[in-house]
């Protein structure tokens, strides 16, 4: 993913994540013009599909604070997503998960994981891994069971 100098993430890269994660119901990504419509429409500032493309792309970086603030209400987000790279990473961590959970089958398997004991959910944890390596698919995070809860 793209980052600025100080290793934080570029607007750019932010705002492509929010496209690549957040869809709507149909599935793909919105276009450039949904979201500038969408947002004139909400009563937002004008905006235009390319200037959104532009913002995406990195072309343009200096939105005005009413551009972003009705970005993130477009996509879901508090306008802190793009200016607090801490509340980017746990905005991004909540998006990941609730775009597994838009799966059917993760969905499921969630909701009958529900209730089980620490010991259980970690057995669990510890054979989804072990697939995910055989099916050469990245880790997950380190963190166990008792450490997403809270």
């Amino acid at each position: 993913m793209p980052e600025g100098d100080g290793g934080e993430r570029t607007l750019a890269a932010k705002l492509n994540h929010l496209f690549q994660t957040v869809h709507p119901r149909a599935g793909g990504e919105y276009s450039f013009e949904e979201v500038a419509e969408a947002i004139r429409s909400r009563g937002g500032p004008t905006i235009s599909a390319t200037y959104v493309w532009q913002l995406r792309k990195g072309i343009r970086d200096n939105p005005t604070k009413r551009h972003l603030e009705a970005l993130a209400g477009f996509f879901g987000v508090p306008p802190a997503y793009f200016f607090d790279d801490e509340a980017t990473e746990r905005i991004d961590a909540e998006l990941e998960l609730l775009s597994a959970l838009r799966d059917a089958p993760v969905r499921q398997l969630a909701l009958r994981a529900s209730g089980l004991s620490t010991k259980s959910l970690e057995t669990i944890t510890g054979m989804i891994e072990r697939i995910r390596e055989l099916e050469g698919l990245p880790h997950g995070d380190d963190s166990g069971p008792e450490d997403r809860a809270s």
